[in-house]
């Protein structure tokens, strides 16, 4: 899958919290100042080429859906991240985050505790 730019990213932030809806409905969830409509509509139409949205007809007009789901999104953007920052290393990526003080420790062993429930199921 192609790397999503962040305008695409905000777009599909959009799809993904309606499920579905038109470009009118989009730029209506879009912080302010709201894109120009054409703008919204070049990007859905790109990410529909990048096969992460599809569309179906509405009378004159489309609804468009997200097919690529947030989670899998999610997950190859920690994966790029941690390949390309951490050397791979979720260690290391743990690591930096509590030397910058931006994970608690509480945090850090809900984290743990995550890891050891998903090993174990």
């Amino acid at each position: 899958m192609k790397a999503l730019t962040k305008a695409e990213e905000d777009i599909m932030q959009v799809l993904w919290l309606l499920e579905k809806a038109n470009v009118k409905q989009i730029i209506e969830e879009l912080p302010e100042p709201k894109p120009a409509y054409n703008t919204v509509s070049t990007v859905v139409r790109i990410l529909e080429s990048k096969g992460v949205v599809d569309y179906e007809k509405k009378g004159k007009g489309h609804i468009y859906f997200p097919v690529l789901k947030k989670t899998e999104y999610s997950n190859l953007s920690i994966n790029k991240l941690v390949n390309n920052y951490f050397q791979g290393s979720f260690k290391s990526m743990v690591s930096f985050f509590m030397k910058k003080n931006e994970i608690s420790l509480n945090e850090l062993e809900s984290v743990l505790k995550e890891i050891n429930k998903n090993e174990k199921s």
